[in-house]
């Protein structure tokens, strides 16, 4: 088993507001769209809909290193939208833009993905945050990926930037989940007992002409197609920078400390994903405000408390890998709230004050664009 390297990248995806109307811009320029390739040297690429950007880092020897590269993306593009009378937000819903009036993006693999799923691809006016850790053994990513399940109702939670769908308070924290679960082969990951095992599974579904490759498999936590990685995708795009950055510490971390784990012929005690998945929902449905289930004990446990239990089974990790000071951030999300908790405040608040539904909708969309701008 080769040592693994522990290498990290973050990656964004982001909606194109209008300054003038806050609404999604179905159509952007081609000039804007070219000029984000040229600026962040390749780094930005176009997504599914044209009102999407995504962004990925270099491969990062360390959390700190991602985190200011994606804190300099994010003001680059802030910059070039700016130029077009243009902003970019890090949310994973807008707070009223709807689906309908998008327009896709013209390449072969999205006019494909339009072509086999219909409207439930169409409906994904949806934005996450994915974070790949170096792993370089084949085995030891789908042993790792068995076991890191267990935590990503807890990232979910501490991420979520979801909680507006169509002009409406959802009541979920995340309501992207929702959105994306309607695709195929999401969700939580399947069991495999080896690399060779997966492998099989894979290639079942591409002799049988179901899928291309393994990059269709789009569960909350996979091996990487493009690099000896394993990719964290349960994640809300943060609004906050700095959350970001937490919760990829604490993704990171879990793998180093799984590894840890394996190297002295221990694991992280399994559980079935139908317990895990209700876990999941309680994420999705009410972030941190409810607390998960822990199965040890055998009850619905405060997420604070959860988080302090999380911080102190990782700190050796942490310190391992030089990322204490992000992944101790965390008690700031349970501080300052998810953008979900702050977009909800910010929607009760302008309506309080006499703001009519569309104004009280325009000033979650100011927050946002202010709060993901915001250089931390």
């Amino acid at each position: 088993m080769t040592e693994p390297s522990f290498t990290i990248g973050i990656e964004e995806e982001y909606l194109l507001v209008d300054l003038e109307t806050r609404d999604l811009v179905a159509q952007p320029p081609a000039e804007l769209l070219a000029e984000g390739v040229a600026r962040t040297d390749g780094r930005m690429t176009t997504e599914f809909l044209q009102s999407q950007l995504e962004v990925g880092t270099r491969k990062c020897a360390s959390v700190s290193e991602a985190a200011a590269e994606i804190v300099e993306l994010r003001s680059v593009l802030s910059d070039l939208a700016g130029e077009y009378g243009n902003a970019i937000v890090a949310a994973s819903t807008h707070p009223f833009g709807t689906w309908e009036s998008q327009e896709l993006t013209s390449s072969e693999r999205y006019q494909k993905l339009d072509q086999d799923h219909q409207v439930v691809a169409r409906r994904m006016l949806i934005c996450g945050m994915h974070v790949h850790v170096g792993l370089d053994d084949d085995d030891l990513r789908i042993d790792l990926m068995r076991q890191a399940s267990y935590f990503l109702p807890h990232i979910l939670a501490l991420s979520t930037s979801s909680p507006f769908w169509y002009g409406s308070n959802t009541g979920l924290r995340s309501y992207r989940l929702t959105v994306f679960d309607g695709m195929p082969r999401t969700g939580l990951p399947e069991v495999f007992e080896s690399w060779s095992d997966f492998q099989r599974h894979v290639k079942a579904l591409i002799d049988a002409g179901v899928i291309e490759d393994a990059s269709k498999l789009w569960w909350d936590l996979r091996p990487s197609i493009r690099y000896p990685t394993l990719e964290m995708r349960i994640a809300d795009v943060c609004t906050t920078a700095a959350h970001g950055a937490s919760l990829a510490a604490i993704f990171q971390c879990v793998l180093w400390m799984l590894y840890e784990l394996k190297r002295n012929n221990q694991r992280w005690r399994g559980y079935s994903n139908m317990l895990v998945q209700e876990n999941r929902w309680r994420a999705q449905r009410y972030g941190f405000d409810a607390g998960l289930i822990d199965f040890g004990v055998g009850a619905i446990v405060p997420i604070a408390d959860l988080v302090e239990e999380i911080l102190e089974l990782l700190g050796p990790a942490a310190d391992a890998l030089g990322c204490v000071d992000e992944l101790t951030g965390a008690r700031d999300i349970l501080v300052t709230g998810t953008s979900a908790h702050r977009q909800v405040a910010v929607h009760e608040a302008s309506t309080a004050e006499g703001a009519g539904p569309d104004e009280a909708l325009r000033a979650i969309v100011d927050f946002l664009i202010e709060e993901t701008n915001r250089p931390t």
